[in-house]
């Protein structure tokens, strides 16, 4: 029986096979625009960090935006916002961080947010932009990756895009418990199809889900299917111990760039909610509340609030959230 299977497995279609899992750089996971690598050394390895990189389309050039992807997101999210810059006359860049997606996913890492902003400048040089000023976009963990690079590096810092950014609050002085990165890998391994839509129909999406989202979650749970299962799992659990312990709340005044927020106000995300005791959970993701805060801590920030919408606009309503992020950074080239 065990050789007639594999003789019947041997006859599926390699397309069939690969839509089965991804692996763990998300191999078999196509991308709407071709992907390149850039080829660097960090922390006493070789690494390679996977990006997209489009021209300006439509007549002249009107600058380039840099979007950095969340947490549970990779570049290829991005792909509406991708077209209508591009189609503004944008060129766009958009990286995989280290430890995501395409990227490698190195087992001995220090994660930090100083370093994903230090990688994804590295990136920048080697792209010839030197001094060049950017649009930085940063959506979820992106905007807290996106705020430390413009902290890090104002005088490159065009304009700061926040699309419902977490980190917010911080989860750890508010009560959510700690737990060991050996605690994140073990939930880690526990992730699924079926266990990504849920979490993302019920603090994503406010309950109100489309086919279309489903897309993004097969490109999450596809490489916890795959043989590379082990290696996600450790890159995602040291990336969430990194969110965890990280925030940027304390440091938003210290921003000296045009920052708009912009801010679904559905969503509530929370990393560790599901530690938290039941009357601090209630709390915890409040982004109307979150929004206004971080708006009025930012020098000059300006606030754009979609009152249906939840953690990813960017998805849920890319014609609007584009036209949004369009008039703000055109207001700053």
């Amino acid at each position: 029986m065990r050789i007639l299977a594999a003789a019947l497995l041997a006859c599926l279609p390699l397309t069939t096979l690969a839509a089965e899992t991804y692996g763990p750089r998300l191999e078999g996971f196509d991308y709407p625009y071709p992907v390149k690598i850039f080829r660097f050394e960090s922390q006493r390895q070789p690494l390679e960090m996977a990006y997209i990189d489009v021209p300006a389309g439509g007549k002249g050039f009107a600058g380039t935006v840099v979007l950095l992807h969340g947490k549970n997101f990779c570049a290829a999210t991005w792909k509406d916002t991708i077209a209508a810059l591009s189609a503004a006359s944008y060129r766009v860049i958009a990286p995989d961080q280290i430890g995501f997606c395409k990227s490698s996913k190195p087992e001995r890492y220090q994660y930090s947010f100083g370093q994903l902003a230090a990688n994804t400048e590295a990136l920048l040089e080697h792209l010839g932009y030197g001094e060049g000023k950017l649009h930085i976009v940063g959506h979820s963990m992106g905007g807290m990756l996106a705020a430390r690079f413009a902290l890090m590096y104002p005088r490159r810092t065009l304009s700061l895009s926040l699309v419902n950014p977490i980190g917010l609050e911080d989860w750890k002085a508010k009560g959510v418990p700690w737990r060991s990165i050996d605690a994140w890998y073990a939930g880690e391994l526990k992730t699924s199809f079926d266990s990504i839509k849920k979490y993302q129909l019920d603090v994503y999406y406010n309950g109100q889900w489309k086919p279309e989202y489903e897309q993004w979650v097969r490109m999450q749970s596809r490489m916890y299917d795959g043989p590379g299962k082990q290696a996600v799992a450790w890159s995602q659990a040291l990336t969430s111990d990194m969110v965890f312990n990280q925030p940027v709340v304390y440091e938003l005044p210290r921003l000296t760039v045009p920052t708009t927020l912009f801010i679904g106000q559905t969503d509530r995300t929370a990393i560790g909610r599901d530690l938290a005791p039941p009357a601090l959970k209630a709390t915890l993701g409040n982004y109307p509340a979150l929004g206004k805060a971080a708006a009025a801590a930012i020098p000059g920030a300006t606030l754009v609030s979609f009152e249906d919408l939840g953690h990813s606009p960017q998805v849920q309503d890319p014609a609007r959230f584009n036209a949004a992020l369009l008039k703000a950074i055109s207001e700053h080239d």
